[in-house]
């Protein structure tokens, strides 16, 4: 599974002009499944985002999880991370999982993560989605679990 991991300040999903998944300080996760990923996948994703040590203790060193700040995930699907523009200007996205395994491993992740966490938010999977967000740091890490 693909994952881009932004540490934000807060950050919303918007769908048709009304709010579907908010939070305050924490992770907004943009996800996407790949053809051979499996729950195994989904759930080892969840296992790295609570863990991750990316937020400042008090020396300011990134030695804290989103666990640890007590800080909210939201989670969204993206299949554009399996983009491919490697051969021209306009992106492939082969590399993403098709959409009903896509929209299950979405499901799975969200699933699990809800039951080791909160608070998790989430957008809708395949919906036309406006994310708004205050990356803090600004940290950024791309992730790819296998």
């Amino acid at each position: 599974m693909l994952a881009l991991v932004q540490r934000v300040a807060h950050a919303a999903v918007m769908i048709d002009g009304r709010s579907v998944g908010a939070i305050e300080r924490g992770l907004l996760v943009f996800v996407c499944a790949e053809p051979a990923d499996t729950d195994a996948q989904a759930a080892k994703l969840v296992d790295k985002l609570l863990k991750l040590r990316i937020f400042g203790d008090g020396a300011g060193k990134m030695n804290l999880s989103v666990r640890d700040v007590q800080g909210g995930l939201l989670i969204v699907s993206q299949f554009t991370l399996a983009a491919d523009a490697a051969g021209g200007n306009r992106p492939g996205f082969g590399g993403a999982a098709p959409p009903a395994q896509g929209r299950a491993l979405y499901d799975t992740v969200l699933r699990l993560a809800r039951a080791s966490h909160a608070p998790v938010a989430a957008g809708e999977f395949g919906a036309d989605m406006q994310v708004a967000l205050v990356n803090d740091g600004p940290v950024t890490i791309p992730l790819r679990v296998a």
